[in-house]
């Protein structure tokens, strides 16, 4: 859609002072905040391949050695402080700094982060304070960045649903990468290097923003600024006027509704990083020789690249249209390319000069990323132009996928024996079952960005952003305890059940919702 087909958007970037040039029919401040969270993301997404792997493998090879409960302890509390944090960051940005400083600051101490996680071979204290900095810093940039594209459209936009879809293809372009070559550097060259890479990027996604910062207009500006500068023209904009007491608290109410069904998802989901891990480690066929390790190393190669490919087109057309305005923060993410080319390119040559194949731990986990790069598009124009149900729906969709992926790797583990403690499964149970779990994100998690957007009241947005994540922390910190029982509950039962259970808790939430979709219709008094 071309932006004279949609007065409503462009009068809103007007009003708000945002730069009205166009990109594949989006605000060009989206893609700009598309790429500082896909740095972000490639850092943590990064770190977060290597860290259950790191603390688990032997000494000898590097790793702390530690048993699979104590690793996923760990893994239950970082991840879960991670999407804690950012209910404070949201509420220091709506009262204080404004969205946009809270973003660099985050970036900036994240960067930190990394670097001290790098020097973990040194002593161990600095490993354990570059997952302190990464808590904070993410505290400081998840919400906010979130909150800034949902001010880029009125709530009245069909094109809302399909610019969250657009930026959560950027945050899994850089988990995708992030993992890829984190993980790929980690496990093969040493593991302080993957950590130290995943900080190289978050230092130039701060730069790319704070050099492109302007394109935003008022948006993400500190509370008073950002008051002053539209305060003689909210009048004209019915989105801005505050609705009545009942329709935000039944929006609300909505919007508690959904927080609560994302724990159920995000519980399973976030096996990924700890059990599905663990899986993948000590239970799944890696070693590939003869022709399996040839077809592996070409779809590795394709995997590697392809992706690459899509998001350097995105980036030209970015550049084409705001080059002139904002040359350094193209300049930046020009070279940030460049280094991942490189990396890329690295990688794909040296796994072929290699004899034997061995597919890392970590590279499981890009499976999701790979299936979200090409999959977002057909998700956004579905939800456009085809078929939009409402939210509670696609929440439900998204809970029965990530428990069919469950029932997958539950059918997969049939053959481990009770108790065993390794084993040599086929890959392709875990590729499907992270195909199940892509499909079923794609539902739920850029639709929850979206209707937190569209069903909270400005003045809280950056709150309700930071109450999201705080749902995420708790079903990151109920999946990683969870996980934390694969040994015990496979040496009793085994893997199947354990798979069984998890596949269970999400289906069951998505029957509920069904059930309670006309009324959440109801309550949301237009919103879809």
């Amino acid at each position: 859609m071309n932006q004279e087909n949609d007065p409503a958007l462009i009068k809103h970037l007007n009003r708000k002072g945002i730069d009205d040039a166009m990109v594949m029919g989006h605000p060009a401040g989206l893609f700009v905040l598309f790429f500082t969270e896909m740095w972000e993301r490639f850092s943590y997404y990064g770190m977060r391949a290597l860290l259950t792997v790191f603390l688990i493998t032997e000494i000898g090879k590097g790793g702390w050695e530690w048993t699979n409960a104590d690793a996923m302890q760990l893994y239950a509390w970082y991840t879960g402080l991670v999407y804690l944090t950012p209910l404070l960051g949201g509420i220091l940005a709506d009262k204080f700094t404004g969205f946009r400083k809270a973003i660099l600051l985050g970036a900036l101490i994240m960067t930190l982060g990394h670097a001290s996680m790098a020097l973990e071979g040194i002593s161990p204290n600095f490993f354990y304070a570059g997952l302190v900095m990464m808590i904070l810093g993410n505290g400081l940039f998840k919400p906010n960045i979130s909150s800034m594209v949902g001010n880029l459209y009125p709530d009245s936009s069909s094109k809302k649903d399909a610019g969250y879809t657009i930026f959560y293809m950027g945050i899994n372009a850089g988990a995708f990468l992030g993992m890829l070559l984190c993980g790929y550097i980690g496990e093969k060259i040493g593991w302080h290097y993957g950590f130290g890479l995943a900080g190289v990027f978050m230092l130039f996604g701060m730069l790319q923003f704070y050099f492109g910062r302007n394109i935003f207009g008022v948006v993400g500006e500190t509370p008073k600024k950002q008051f002053e500068a539209e305060l003689d023209k909210i009048a004209d904009d019915e989105d801005e006027i505050e609705t009545p007491a009942h329709i935000v608290r039944d929006r609300l109410v909505v919007v508690g509704v959904l927080m609560v069904a994302s724990i159920f998802f995000f519980f399973a989901f976030e096996q990924a990083g700890g059990s599905m891990t663990v899986f993948a480690k000590d239970y799944t066929q890696r070693v590939l020789e003869g022709n399996s390790g040839v077809i592996f190393k070409w779809i590795d190669a394709i995997l590697t690249i392809f992706p690459i490919i899509i998001v350097s087109w995105v980036l030209y057309g970015l550049g084409k249209k705001i080059y002139k305005t904002y040359p350094l923060t193209i300049i930046f993410t020009g070279i940030s390319f460049l280094i991942i080319w490189f990396l890329g390119g690295w990688k794909v040559y040296r796994e072929f000069s290699l004899e034997q194949t061995e597919v890392t731990v970590s590279w499981f986990q890009i499976l999701n990323s790979f299936f979200i790069i090409t999959l977002a598009s057909s998700f956004s124009k579905m939800w456009e132009k085809v078929w939009n149900p409402s939210g509670p729906v696609k929440f439900a969709m998204g809970l029965a996928l990530v428990g069919i992926g469950f029932v997958v790797l539950s059918i997969g583990s049939n053959s481990i024996p009770q108790g065993a403690t390794s084993a040599s499964v086929s890959m392709v149970w875990l590729i499907m079952a992270y195909f199940f779990h892509t499909t079923g994100e794609l539902c739920l998690s850029p639709v929850g960005l979206s209707y937190v957007s569209k069903l909270s009241p400005k003045r809280l947005a950056g709150l309700l952003f930071g109450l999201w994540f705080t749902a995420s922390a708790i079903a990151n910190f109920i999946a990683g305890m969870t996980g934390s029982y694969i040994d015990e509950i496979s040496q009793k039962y085994s893997m199947s059940t354990f798979f069984l259970i998890i596949a269970a808790i999400p289906m069951f939430a998505a029957v509920i919702l069904l059930i309670l979709n006309p009324k959440l219709k109801k309550m949301m008094h237009g919103i879809n």
